[in-house]
């Protein structure tokens, strides 16, 4: 049997509210620590606690941040879905399980099937009643640690970690983790071939954090200083992370508080406050998910044509209707982006990675402020609550921030006949003021009813129309200033290519790989923003066919991109993953490979 080696999937079923996050990030972490490349999913309950949940680490020598669905090693801790995971476990992988469920009458002959008395063990880790159900995880990360080869340092530095400065549990959870290590070293023949080893600089530099987490980080190096949200997963740690982090940067030394923070009564208060901050002057933002966006879709339309700077972070759930509030999805791409009746269009960020989330974060209000609109963030699940490793993050000793086109009272002096909707410069944006300017020629009456360039109230047709289309105008010089796509260039020996968007880009770079070893090296490109890019239609023009990998039923952006440019329509052909699981490299591929009618299957 050829060792294996850094290259290994492991998931951990078990219920939800037991406590087996924590010993799940201490195993995670510590491949991390001990140099292994790694990324994590999980897939849980939408729930309080006692529905199943199912905890995946994957540590790969080349980084791979994306999903697969085969497994190679099983621990089943939840005896309510211990036969559906057994049925799903791959030929030859390894199953750890309890030997206290007595199921040994559901093994199969074709899994390395590793038996552990874990429900006897905890005894030797603790006697307090309450805690066995939460340490008995910890026993799993010492049998995995043995049966992989996890070093203890990098264990000891995950556990402190974890938790902190809490030396009793430090050495509680650390301890129950030796048990399950020891009982392994005496008890289990390794007949398997996976191994973990140190890859030095590997993980050097490197951070583990979750996107909704550098979404925040982002928002406060943007120069955000008011939040108004009310709680929806999977977008609440966004704002649960500002409000710590305005805690930490944004009280002065003598206690004065320089930021707002309310938790509204519901997401049509929360945009109401946004808009109203953002027209004050503030860098205001919200966060929400799929029913939130709903809910917000009067006065999304209100801030794009008052022409009221705002940010939306949106993350992407399973729709419609309360759907699968903890599965991922894309969907919500065409709702978001023409959000509200009428003729409306918003400016939207598609981040694809931690660096993206942490950098559009911030990017996202200087968009807002320059063409004086919503800016929407659409991030999703997968990126914003699962752990992903990244570069670390930039952090300016100052930043700059691009307020747009504000007049100030010198400025007003200098201007003869101001109008607030008026297009002085030909690129559709106007010039506004702030509340608090003191010049007579600074105040103006903010309606979403029909005004003209002086924000006078109007219903000639005229003025309606000029308002429109300066409204379209603004947006198209946008598309030079919203993030151009990223362009793989491949070998030119293909006449197809791919696009995609978001966290489906993690799944792209591997599945580049699988079809490169199939001889096959396609250009392949992925959007970061809408409004297009001129690039985009240079690149669908290239190519025979673009296939457009998106994570919902009906091809959102494909659909989008053919109404932006209908000749090159019959080009486009759609590849959706769409049951709310995480998407995986091989399922692209395979999907490429069968378009283009090449029959022998992709393996990992």
């Amino acid at each position: 049997m050829e060792t294996q080696i850094n290259d290994v999937n492991i998931q951990i079923a078990t219920v939800n509210g037991t406590g087996s996050q924590s010993a799940n990030l201490i195993l995670m972490r510590s491949i991390f620590n001990m140099g292994v490349p790694v990324a994590a999913k999980n897939l849980f309950p939408s729930n309080i606690a006692g529905l199943p949940t199912w905890y995946t680490i994957r540590a790969h020598h080349k980084g791979y941040q994306s999903n697969q669905q085969a497994l190679d090693m099983l621990v089943v801790m939840n005896p309510n879905t211990v036969y559906d995971d057994i049925r799903g476990l791959r030929s030859g992988g390894i199953l750890i399980y309890d030997t206290d469920m007595k199921i040994d009458h559901a093994l199969r002959e074709d899994l390395i099937n590793y038996g552990v008395p874990f429900s006897t063990l905890v005894n030797q880790a603790t006697d307090n009643v309450k805690l066995k159900k939460k340490v008995i995880n910890m026993l799993y990360v010492g049998v995995i640690a043995e049966l992989l080869n996890i070093e203890d340092a990098a264990i000891q530095q995950a556990v402190r970690k974890q938790f902190g400065s809490k030396a009793s549990v430090v050495d509680l959870n650390a301890g129950a983790i030796q048990v399950g290590r020891d009982w392994a070293a005496a008890n289990l023949k390794k007949v398997d071939p996976f191994v973990l080893e140190s890859i030095p600089g590997a993980t050097d530099n490197k951070i583990l954090i979750e996107g909704n987490t550098a979404a925040a980080l982002g928002a406060l190096m943007g120069g955000c200083t008011f939040l108004s949200w009310y709680p929806i997963t999977p977008s609440s740690s966004v704002c649960e992370s500002l409000i710590g982090y305005f805690n930490r940067f944004r009280v002065k030394p003598d206690g004065q508080v320089n930021f707002a923070a309310i938790q509204a009564e519901d997401e049509i208060a929360a945009i109401g406050m946004v808009l109203g901050a953002g027209w004050a002057g503030a860098r205001a933002m919200t966060a929400t998910s799929g029913p939130g966006i709903s809910l917000m879709a009067e006065l999304a339309g209100y801030g794009y044509y008052t022409e009221i700077p705002g940010v939306i972070f949106n993350i992407q759930r399973m729709g419609p209707s309360t759907g699968l509030p903890t599965r991922t999805s894309q969907g919500d791409l065409s709702f978001t982006y023409g959000l509200s009746h009428g003729d409306t269009e918003h400016l939207v960020l598609l981040p694809a990675s931690m660096q993206e989330c942490y950098e559009m974060g911030a990017q996202a209000f200087d968009l807002a402020e320059r063409f004086q609109t919503p800016v929407f963030v659409l991030s999703d699940l997968d990126l914003g609550m699962n752990t992903w490793m990244s570069d670390p993050f930039d952090y300016p000793e100052q930043t700059d921030l691009d307020r747009g086109k504000v007049l100030d009272a010198a400025a007003l002096e200098q201007v003869a006949d101001y109008g607030r909707y008026a297009d002085v410069d030909g690129d559709g944006i106007p010039y506004r003021t702030l509340p608090g300017t003191h010049s007579d020629k600074a105040p103006y009456f903010t309606r979403g009813s029909g005004h003209d360039a002086k924000a006078r109230y109007s219903e000639k047709s005229s003025d309606w129309k000029t308002g429109i289309d300066r409204l379209k105008r603004k947006f198209d010089t946008a598309r030079a200033h919203v993030p151009a796509p990223v362009i793989h260039v491949g070998n030119g020996a293909v006449d197809f290519a791919m696009l995609a968007f978001g966290s489906t880009d993690a799944a792209m770079e591997e599945a580049l790989d699988l079809l490169k070893d199939r001889g096959l090296e396609p250009d392949y490109m992925r959007l970061r923003a809408l409004p297009c890019h001129e690039m985009v239609e240079e690149f669908i023009s290239a190519h025979a066919r673009i296939y457009v990998v998106e994570q919902n039923r009906d091809g959102q952006m494909c659909r989008l991109l053919s109404a932006e440019y209908p000749a090159l329509a019959p080009r486009l052909r759609p590849v959706l993953h769409y049951d709310g699981t995480f998407v995986d490299a091989i399922g692209i591929s395979q999907a490429i490979l069968s378009h283009e009618a090449i029959k022998e299957p992709v393996h990992a």
